[in-house]
């Protein structure tokens, strides 16, 4: 195996973030007949590609993992600078290719894309299974997150 090869994702590579989020779903749910949801994540990411990055890993030129920042600038207010923060979301490698470094070389690629262009903060909801991974890494607990699910969700569990 040749060593991974971690990069950010452009336009072109749409499709295989597509797929890999297919094979995440797979992995989570097992296979969900959906015919449209190609061109549903296209749409997302052509609409994200604004404010977001996503990190592609490859090795031997197949994609194995990405990640990617969705970035948010602060609104000014006076005697504070903006700042800008990143959350870091869709994480995932593939199952042949976990505990082999590739997450860790994805999550340094983004965390010095953020230090490069001083973030005030990454944030992120790691699964259960993650927290250590993203600990390692310099992450702390903040218990501080409130969530609101929206109508459809709250309906879903009526």
């Amino acid at each position: 195996m040749t060593g991974p090869l971690i990069r950010i994702a452009g336009p072109a590579d749409a499709a295989r973030l597509a797929a890999l989020r297919r094979a995440w779903t797979v992995e989570q749910h097992g296979p969900v007949d959906d015919e449209e949801f190609d061109d549903r994540f296209l749409g997302w990411y052509e609409r994200e590609s604004g404010r977001r990055v996503s990190w592609l890993a490859e090795v031997s030129g197949e994609a194995v993992g990405m990640m990617n920042l969705a970035i948010f600038d602060r609104m000014p207010q006076p005697g504070r600078d903006v700042g800008t923060w990143g959350y870091l979301a869709n994480a995932f490698v593939l199952a042949a290719y976990r505990n082999q470094g590739v997450g860790s070389l994805l999550l340094r690629a983004l965390l010095a894309h953020a230090d490069a262009r001083r973030y005030v903060r990454v944030v992120l909801r790691p699964s259960e299974r993650a927290i250590p991974f993203y600990e390692r890494a310099g992450f702390t607990a903040d218990t501080g997150l409130l969530v609101r699910e929206g109508l459809l969700v709250r309906h879903a569990q009526a």
